[in-house]
């Protein structure tokens, strides 16, 4: 009886197994083989950021800061830095920045790492060791990385 039932089980299991399976016949339901045109090829995802874009950045950052620009500075702030300092008081902080400072202090030496949306960028500023940065904080808004020390 144990025999027969197991017998059974397996006929059962088998058929549906196979009722499920695709057959040779079901030809108009079978993926098209031909290579798509690249204008319809889907598009691929940007890669996620990495530390050399947040370096990239966090480079410009520091050179428009000392050069006085206040607005392409103040662009690179996060949202929240953003709802923290007015424009107008951002940009007369850079511009007195680079009065007193002058432009000629770049970022050297920088260093970032990245963690999902986070970063922390390591730099030196030639010629102002009192402005160099330990894991200064970064995050990433809609795919571009914005100054987030604030």
């Amino acid at each position: 009886m144990r025999t027969r039932a197991t017998i059974t089980l397996a006929a059962a299991l088998l058929a549906t197994l196979t009722a499920c399976s695709s057959s040779s016949d079901d030809k108009a339901d079978a993926p098209s083989r031909k290579p798509t045109p690249a204008a319809e090829q889907p598009s691929t995802t940007p890669t996620p950021a990495d530390a050399v874009d947040l370096e990239r950045v966090a480079e410009t950052y520091t050179n428009l800061y000392f050069a006085g620009e206040g607005k392409g500075a103040y662009a690179f702030l996060s949202k929240r830095c953003r709802a923290k300092a007015d424009p107008a008081t951002y940009a007369a902080t850079v511009e007195q920045a680079a009065k007193g400072y002058g432009p000629d202090h770049p970022a050297t030496d920088v260093h970032a790492t990245v963690s999902g949306d986070m970063g922390r960028v390591s730099y030196k500023v030639k010629g102002l060791p009192k402005f160099n940065q330990q894991r200064q904080p970064w995050t990433l808004e809609e795919g571009v990385w914005k100054y987030d020390a604030c």
